[in-house]
Parts: structure tokens; sequence; C-alpha cells
């Protein structure tokens, strides 16, 4: 394994270091007050160090890329193969009659490629990693083409082009937030999804440390681990009986709170394959909500720290942020194909920049990643580690005023390094393990104590003195065109009411030439409406 990579810079990326001042996309503030908001902020306990200066834990979970899709060519990293800027890997496929190499997508609305459990093996293909092309074209199955959900086996048919986008690689000019990130703080080049399967048992690992089926759904010594969850719906009505880490933080008095993104989720109300996509809230269990469904959080009676995004927003402004945030988006914020990556990109940087505006920035450490590889291409095999994973490589960053800047962490990791980190930080170590824990479930092992896992305390450097946010642009220029402004993401905080300003009709320039925006539509000609939250494109 190489050793980490240190890459510092001076400039950001043609990026100015400026506040975003309210969460909806209203105008941004001068670089004078972002001076003065951040010497507001609260510095951590005298008393605490190492770890323990670390008081809020923001985990942000995002949807459906591979490490190569967003990072393969971020310089230091373990990226795509190239040699004189040319990919060398390529994929094979019978159905082209040639292989396909990775090649840069300028495009913000990507396809992805079917993801269930099958396709993870597929796209793997014994550590030979060249089956995501053949995938992608058995993904675009006919039923695909008419279902309003997304279906972990299913390509998504948003372009109808011949060629896969799978292969397709995007730089710091589709998310130059992203790579502002990871160049300012610490960028995850081996971190692996903890199953080897798509969202259902990611997000189920992400907050207990496995994923499981029960035959006795009031019993946690009948579930047996699962990984694959077939085309049946996924939530069983009785709940999930086994353990998970909300349990603990429950015993230790450790506050913790789930924020929901509400708008639609994908996952159906019965046992039907395809249907109209429901509405996603904080109440409603689901496939990135599967909290609510845990019989331990019905318990402790806490099935209220599941939570609209909106109250994380208040939390952060009012320097009352709990201990444990999980943050998990709606389907448009979600960059699951076909949503847009601009979109997803501003959202994460809205919630990013209110933590960092808030009080408690100095005792916070979030960490960003996907939920799994959405089928696009990675060249790296995973390790095993048990009959669950680890599956294959997603994106991740660590932000946190005491991250080490410009580095590279190429430990192995996977969503459990985030469990080990909590339960080191806020339990004194002690682990979801039935052997200690008082409370049983059948669980094989206790995950967070794998020796291939690396720790995420060698990313922080907490002899420095707490760093300045980096509070960035949710939707920055787009290189060599005029800039527009891209849909607002939700979800939208609750700022002061703005009275509308009156409709004006911009003079029309002779030589302004229409830009292309993120959905793929010319700027020339577009209607404007004004509402409270300023005009927006439609």
């Amino acid at each position: 394994m190489p050793p980490a990579t240190n890459w510092y810079t001076v400039k950001v990326f043609g990026t100015r270091r400026r506040m975003a001042g309210a969460f909806a996309g209203l105008t941004l503030l001068a670089a004078t007050c972002t001076l003065a908001q951040a010497s507001n902020t609260t510095p951590p306990p005298a008393n605490e160090t190492g770890i323990h200066k670390i008081r809020h834990v923001i985990v942000i979970m995002q949807e459906n890329r591979s490490f190569d899709s967003y990072f393969g060519t971020f310089p230091g990293a373990d990226g795509i193969p190239m040699r004189n800027g040319r990919p060398t890997v390529c994929i094979p496929d019978p159905a082209l009659s040639r292989c396909v190499r990775p090649f840069h997508d300028r495009s913000f609305v990507n396809d992805g490629g079917p993801h269930s459990h099958l396709d993870a093996l597929r796209d793997i293909d014994r550590g030979r990693m060249d089956g995501f092309v053949p995938s992608a074209f058995i993904g675009r199955r006919t039923y695909c083409a008419t279902a309003p959900t997304n279906d972990p086996h299913c390509t998504g048919l948003t372009s109808h082009s011949k060629l896969p986008d799978v292969m397709g690689y995007h730089t710091d000019r589709e998310i130059p937030n992203y790579w502002t990130y990871a160049k300012d703080f610490v960028l995850q080049d081996h971190m692996f999804e903890p199953v080897n399967s798509w969202s259902l048992p990611s997000h189920m690992w992400m907050v207990s440390g496995w994923s499981a089926r029960c035959s006795n759904t009031q019993d946690p010594m009948s579930c047996k681990t699962a990984v694959g969850f077939g085309r049946q719906h996924p939530l069983p009505s009785g709940g999930y009986p086994w353990t998970d880490l909300t349990w603990l933080l429950y015993q230790h008095q450790v506050t913790w709170r789930y924020y929901v993104g509400k708008g639609t989720q994908p996952d159906c109300a019965g046992d039907q394959m395809f249907c109209l996509q429901g509405r996603q809230a904080a109440g409603t269990p689901g496939i990135w909500n599967p909290l609510p469904s845990f019989e331990d959080v019905r318990q402790d009676g806490q099935q209220s720290n599941v939570q609209p995004l909106g109250r994380f927003i208040q939390a952060a402004r009012s320097g009352d942020l709990p201990n444990v945030s999980w943050i998990v988006p709606n389907q448009r914020d979600s960059e699951h194909p076909p949503a847009s990556i601009r979109t997803g990109q501003a959202y994460v940087t809205r919630v990013i920049d209110a933590a960092m505006q808030s009080p408690d920035w100095n005792s916070t450490a979030i960490f960003l990643a996907w939920d799994d590889w959405g089928g696009f291409y990675d060249h790296v095999r995973p390790p095993r580690v048990d009959e669950a994973g680890y599956g294959l490589r997603v994106p991740g960053l660590l932000i946190s005023p005491y991250a080490r800047q410009g580095y590279i962490d190429h430990q192995s990791l996977s969503f459990d390094a985030y469990l080990k980190f909590i339960e080191d930080d806020f339990l004194n170590g002690e682990r979801i393990d039935p052997a200690t824990d008082g409370r049983p479930d059948s669980r094989p092992s206790v995950r967070e104590n794998s020796p291939v896992l690396g720790n995420l305390v060698s990313e922080f450097d907490f002899t420095q003195p707490p760093r300045p946010p980096v509070l960035l642009n949710p939707f920055p220029p787009l290189p060599g065109a005029r800039a527009r402004r891209a849909p607002t993401p939700s979800p939208s905080p609750t700022p002061a009411r703005v009275r509308p300003k009156p409709r004006r009709r911009p003079a029309a320039s002779p030589t302004a030439r229409p830009s292309r925006t993120a959905g793929g539509r010319r700027a020339g000609k577009r209607k404007v409406r004004i509402s409270a939250r300023g005009p927006t494109g439609r």
C-alpha cells in the first residue's frame, strides 16, 4: 500500500472562499462577513484531547457513484490507470464488438448501471473488474424503460445512447466543490461500500454494522446475513430486530438525529415491483431511511429523533447540533441517476456550509460518502472480509477543522469505520457486540474489529489549531459557459420572508450565446418566475 499523499494548494480551483448567505440560495455575503462568522465559532472544551475534541460527527450519505467516476483522475489518488494521459484499461463487450475505455463525461445527468448484489458480482468478475459495460446493457431491460422507480436491476434510460456511460468519469469541471474539499481536507481513496449490494443493505450497515433477513421480525436470533433482497419489497412490516448503533448511544446518553430530505423515495409502499414514487419524510420508513423500522429505536422511544433536514439547519444555526447526525437526501438531491450531479453537489455544499457556519464548527467532523457504486466503473478489486463484503469502492471525504490538509488516506475503509470512530469517541470503544452490549442478536462478527479496517483517527491532526471554514458557492460558474443558476435543491430552510422583486425583462444581447445547463437545455430563451426565494429558471 503506498504511503499517504499530501497535496497542498494555494488557489482553490478558481472558486473563491466565501460565505453562502441563506441556505435556500440567497445572495452570497461579502468576504468580511465570512471572517466575522468564523470568529463566532465556539472553541472545543479545553480539557478534551485527541479524538474527544470532536463532539459532533456528521455523516452525509449520497447515492450511487464509484470512486473512479468522481476522483479517478485526482492527482495522487489511486485512480484510473493512465499512461501519457490515456487510460490503459479497456473493457471488452461483445455487443459493441470492441472495448470501451474510461472517458471524460461532461454531462451532469447520467444513466449509470444496475447495482444489485448479482450486478456487483458481474462487475467485479472475480477481480478482473471488467463487467461494467455488459451489466449496463443487461440493465436496459424492457420493463426498466417504463418503470417510475430506481430499481437496482436497471440502467437508467435517460440518454438512450448506444454507449452506456458507466465508463465515464467526472473532474473538477463538473464537480469543482467536491474536488476543492478533497484538496483542502482529506480524500479517502480506499473507501468501500460495507456490503456487496445496493442502497438498502448499505444504509442498514451504515447504522447497524449488519444487513440481515429475519424469519421472525420480533426475534433477533432468527436473523441471518442478507446482501440481496430480491424483487420483493425489502421492508417487512414487523421491522428489524437486530441491534443498531442508536441502542448504545441511548444507553450512554449520547444525542443523535437522523435527518431525512423531504421529497420522493425510490421504494414502493407494498410488495409490487413498480409504483409511482412515494413521498419520503422523516416518519416514512424506506430504503434510505431504515431507522424507524429498527425495534430498538421503538423500544427506546426515540422515533422522534428521525427528523426533517430543516431541523439540522436550525440546530447548526443555534449551535445545538447533536453528537451524531446522519443526513440522507431525497431523490432530486441524491445524485442517484438520473438526478443531476450539479444539483446534488449544491445540496451537499449547502449542508456543509451550514455546519461550517455553526458555532459548533470547531468540534465537528463531517464524513461524506456515496452509498454504492451505482454501476459505474472502478478499477480496484474490493477486499473480502466476510460473506457480505466489502462492496465496490465509493468516494469518501473527511471535512473538519482538525483534518490534515490535502491528505489522501490509502487505508482500507468502509462505513464500519464511521461506527468505529463514533464508538471510540463517545462510547469508550464499546462495540455493537451482542456479547457486551446487553442486547442479543445473531450477527456473525463485529465488523468494527476487522483487521482489514483502517482507523479514521489517522486523518486528523489534533495538535493543530482549528482551521477556519471553507465556504463555497453551491453553484460555481460553469467553465467556458455563461453562468446560469441551476434549480434550487431541496430541502429548503425557513429563512425570513423576502418581498418578491418586480418582474423585469433583461435586455437581449446581440452577441450573447446561449449556454448549456445541467439539464441539457439552452439558456438563450427561458421562462422566469419570481418567488420568495428569488428568480428561478423553469
